[in-house]
């Protein structure tokens, strides 16, 4: 009898704990998510209640505390980072608030970097960034470097970066935060039609409950415990 496949990326028992001058601070008391059948999910909870934190871990950006991270079947505390890295690259997309793209290269350039990193070939790289770009409604910038857009482009531009790979999972962590409502709205849509587009899982993490419940699933974090939102 065949296996079930392995989650794309689960966590059990994961736990966060800073110092602050001496004084624990408890960040994350234990949590655990499995993303299995579900192709969207979002986190919501409070300003500084942890998701961020819990994103980064998931990411492999961050090591926990305790606990145990499995991406695609691998472990991640078994992997140093240039395992990590590679493994991220392959299989994850992660969106931050602020894009945190290169101010000396194009759009175009900006999106083909996580495939030049894995020593994909240059021209199909940016062949891929600019097919990418026009999907995201950017075919007008692809020259174009990040101080030359709008806060709605340069985050348009950073999505599209974190999906060029064909990542299995994207990891977006309040990727509307940093935008006027009405942009904000056109990036939430983007996000999910490409989540479904692509087949590819999402984990969202917002103060957005109304962009939250655009998902399958919501989960609360609080008190640094991941529990469902009850409706």
């Amino acid at each position: 009898m065949n296996e079930p496949p392995a989650p794309i990326l689960s966590c059990s028992g994961l736990v966060k704990t800073f110092d602050h001058h001496g004084a624990p601070i408890h960040v994350l008391r234990g949590v655990d998510l499995l993303l299995g059948e579900e192709q969207s999910i979002a986190i919501v909870g409070a300003s500084g209640s942890g998701k961020s934190t819990l994103l980064h871990l998931l990411a492999g950006l961050d090591q926990p505390t305790a606990g145990h991270i499995s991406i695609n079947g691998a472990d991640l505390g078994s992997l140093d980072e240039r395992g990590r890295g590679a493994l991220r690259n392959r299989t994850l997309g992660f969106v931050y608030q602020f894009h945190h793209l290169l101010p000396e290269f194009t759009a175009e350039e900006n999106v083909a970097m996580p495939l030049l990193i894995r020593r994909d070939r240059h021209r199909e790289a940016l062949g891929r960034a600019r097919r990418i770009l026009r999907r995201v409604g950017l075919e007008h910038r692809l020259g174009h470097k990040p101080a030359q857009m709008s806060g709605g482009e340069r985050q348009r531009t950073a999505i599209a970066r974190a999906v060029v790979g064909g990542p299995k999972c994207l990891l977006a962590d309040e990727p509307t935060g940093n935008l006027d409502q009405e942009t904000a709205a056109g990036v939430q849509s983007l996000l999910l039609e490409l989540n479904q587009e692509h087949g590819t899982r999402l984990i969202l993490a917002t103060h957005d409950l109304d962009l939250a419940h655009r998902t399958q699933q919501v989960f609360e974090l609080r008190n640094g415990i991941l529990s469902p939102l009850e409706a």
